[in-house]
């Protein structure tokens, strides 16, 4: 184990964490949930192992702690390690201003790390070609060689505009990314989840503003851990740029800038976009992070993993790939920053049939873990009603694996359950769940042209479900662009399953809102 005063000499790095010290309140469930991620990462950053100081301050000040303090700090360490199937290895104590200093050694063997990034932006501004450009290492010939392997759609191809959402992997293996001759290949994508030590996946979401249900569906339905909003430099910022930045902000995601087509324009252009896009980011609260070099993005996903509130901003070409080694090194070593410990739950996403395997449906894990034989629960149906079936097989980016958990982008092959039965919006849950018809909420309207009462019908978008919902009860006459209030709201069609604490956008046409469920009602009323 190296010694003290070389692991402390150059502060918080990589993988090795000072801690003055932890108690039971760390191991709660939404401070354990942290401290797993953060823990995972540094053991991913350390290829295989961390280094956790105990009875230091954040700043490196040795401040000495009680034995007692010092004896449950490395019991806390152990649960959280145990969680993420890692282990203290080796423990040396000193004492030090009267109290003690310790440093833990935690270890796990192939470490893995999994992130999800929605990438986001108004039409034609490079999100496809900016992904496909990562995952294979290519540059783009200015007519969208490197998007195909993104837009796969016939009409899709033909107009080189995304109408639905497109998902990639991006590995990474020893610090390094694992590129794809062939990203339509599933044999390919499953043998890069297989192999890598930290994979990105990317959920790729629409900019055409006719397919804005769609681009939302993408960011808050698919359990994104950052967003990833592209400006083109040419065009510069867009009202729909605006939109998704709202949305990603609304759902407190954090947020990476990519400037894209700066083959384009000329450096002056460039300044003076980044100029525009920090005076919108510090008027909405958000610190921006100009990154120039690697060792840039080095320090500003440390600072991200602290402090969502910054913004890192990220010149590229896809002609040249200027940027995109600052840009990768940024995905590479971004944190997953929420991981969650309770019963299972996925909201459905999409429906197949499937030759030989028969029901699949596909989403991101919200919670918990499954595996393979699991006995579910699937619904609401339209009568709120769950129906019990058996997951037979479980595939990632087309990989199968025997168990997944929160954050995973998966396919869960289910028993004895008809597609034609099945909608987006429903759940797979292993404890039964039930259905909600009426539910109160507190909400924000971002716009509207008027005024907002009751018997109001927009859109609800929370988590995968799409469904038009009516404003029974407002707590005042009417709410107007710029208010807040509480609404009692219903499912116009079907009931779904959605919880106290769930943020939610409604629309209708151009007006739009944000909410957050705080009440639901079980049963009729």
């Amino acid at each position: 184990m190296p010694n003290l005063g070389e692991l402390v000499s150059k502060g918080e790095r990589e993988n090795i964490e000072f801690k003055e010290y932890l108690t039971d309140y760390h191991l709660k469930e939404g401070r354990r949930q942290s401290l797993a991620c953060q823990m995972n990462h540094r053991i991913l950053m350390g290829k295989g192992v961390a280094y956790y100081i105990i009875g230091i301050s954040d700043s490196g000040e040795f401040k000495g702690i009680k034995k007692e303090e010092l004896d449950k700090t490395i019991e806390v360490l152990e649960v959280i390690a145990k969680d993420i199937d890692a282990k203290v290895t080796e423990k040396e104590v000193y004492e030090v201003n009267g109290g003690y200093v310790a440093v833990v050694e935690i270890r796990k063997d192939k470490p893995k790390e999994h992130i999800t990034v929605g990438t986001a932006g108004h039409v034609d501004h490079g999100k496809s070609t900016l992904v496909g450009c990562l995952i294979t290492g290519k540059c783009d010939d200015g007519d969208g060689l490197t998007r195909i392997y993104l837009d796969t759609l016939k009409h899709e191809i033909e107009r080189g505009l995304s109408a639905d959402l497109s998902f990639a992997v991006l590995g990474f293996k020893n610090g390094k990314a694992i590129r794809m001759k062939n990203p339509l290949s599933k044999a390919e994508k499953a043998w890069v989840v297989e192999n890598s030590e930290k994979i990105v996946s990317f959920v790729d979401t629409v900019g055409h503003e006719p397919w804005l249900r769609t681009a939302i569906r993408g960011l808050i339905g698919q359990r994104i851990d950052y967003g990833l909003l592209t400006i083109a430099a040419d065009d510069g910022i867009m009202r729909i740029t605006k939109e998704h930045l709202g949305i990603l902000l609304a759902m407190e995601l954090p947020v990476i800038i990519a400037i894209t087509k700066a083959d384009k324009v000329s450096d002056e252009r460039i300044k003076s976009l980044i100029s525009e896009i920090s005076k919108l980011l510090r008027g909405l609260g958000r610190v921006p992070y100009l990154l120039k070099s690697r060792s840039d993005a080095e320090k500003v996903s440390r600072l991200m993993a602290k402090n969502s509130f910054v913004v890192p901003i990220v010149v590229t070409s896809a002609i040249t790939l200027a940027g995109y080694d600052i840009l990768e090194e940024l995905l590479y070593r971004l944190p997953k920053l929420r991981y969650e410990e309770s019963d299972f739950l996925m909201y459905i996403d999409r429906i197949y049939k499937v030759t030989g395997v028969g029901t699949v449906v596909s989403g991101t894990i919200k919670s918990g873990e499954i595996s393979e034989g699991d006995e579910v629960f699937v619904g609401p149906f339209s009568d709120g009603s769950f129906v019990k079936t058996k997951v037979s097989s479980i595939e990632m980016h087309h990989y199968r694996v025997e168990r997944a958990k929160s954050g995973d982008i998966v396919g869960l092959a289910l028993k004895n359950i008809s597609v034609e039965d099945l909608r987006r919006g429903m759940v797979v849950t292993k404890t039964e769940p039930y259905a909600v018809r009426e539910f109160e909420a507190e909400v924000y309207v971002f716009t509207h042209p008027t005024k907002i009462s009751s018997g109001y019908e927009p859109v609800l978008h929370c988590e995968t479900i799409s469904e038009t919902v009516i404003f029974k009860e407002i707590d005042k006459e009417f709410l107007k662009a710029g208010d807040r209030g509480r609404v009692r709201i219903r499912f116009k069609y079907n009931p779904q399953y959605i919880m106290p604490g769930q943020r939610f956008i409604f629309r209708e046409g151009r007006s739009k809102g944000m909410g957050e469920v705080v009440k639901i009602y079980e049963t009729e009323s």
